[in-house]
């Protein structure tokens, strides 16, 4: 049995980004993974210091939630990442989620351990109307951040024009799509096929 990492990277909780994260969780459920939910913003954790201690050991030496989450993100065999775009990124809470995993970047970068690896990913955003700059700077940190742990992006979802939470309600094809998502990203992991083909 496949284990699903999905990670809530809104700050607001069930909001539209969180509802295309449950559906791609249930997709993935359907297909017989187990799926840990991870809500970023319920996550007791500080912002990356900057100190390079990570380099020395491979560890941060910030004690908090984040050892939590770095269990998880070292268990799963798949992950799924949710967001928001603001402004053209992601939230800050989710940032600082990806600043705190600089320890998987010391691993192989300054230690030179073994990369870990390559497991399937999938990202799905959501943003509201009237940004010119749509959905690049959310996609690249995530991309960037999801290689230093192990992860390759396979699958992206980006629905637009969805403000308020109940927007997604209207979007029943954006639901089925992010369910499809998750279905085809656990029957990927539970392959052990490595990097989605492709």
């Amino acid at each position: 049995m496949a284990e699903i990492l999905a990670l809530a990277g809104g700050p607001r909780r069930h909001g539209n980004s969180e509802q295309l994260l449950d559906a791609a969780a249930q997709g993935a459920s359907a297909e017989g993974a187990e799926v840990l939910k991870l809500v970023v913003a319920e996550l007791d954790f500080e912002p990356c210091r900057g100190c390079n201690a990570c380099s020395l050991t491979g560890e941060c030496v910030i004690r908090d939630g984040m050892r939590e989450a770095y269990a998880a993100l070292d268990r799963a065999d798949g992950l799924l990442v949710a967001s928001p775009v603001f402004f053209a990124s992601v939230p800050a809470r989710l940032k600082a989620f990806y600043d705190r995993c600089q320890p998987y970047w010391a691993r192989v970068h300054v230690l030179k351990e073994p990369k870990p690896a390559s497991r399937p990913a999938a990202l799905l955003l959501a943003r509201g109307g009237g940004d010119p700059y749509g959905f690049r700077s959310a996609v690249e940190p995530t991309k960037s951040v999801m290689a230093v742990v192990g992860f390759r992006l396979g699958w992206e979802l980006k629905v637009e024009g969805v403000d308020s939470p109940s927007d997604m309600g209207q979007r029943p094809g954006s639901l089925a799509e992010a369910r499809a998502i998750g279905a085809a990203l656990a029957a990927f992991a539970a392959s052990g096929s490595g990097d989605r083909a492709g």
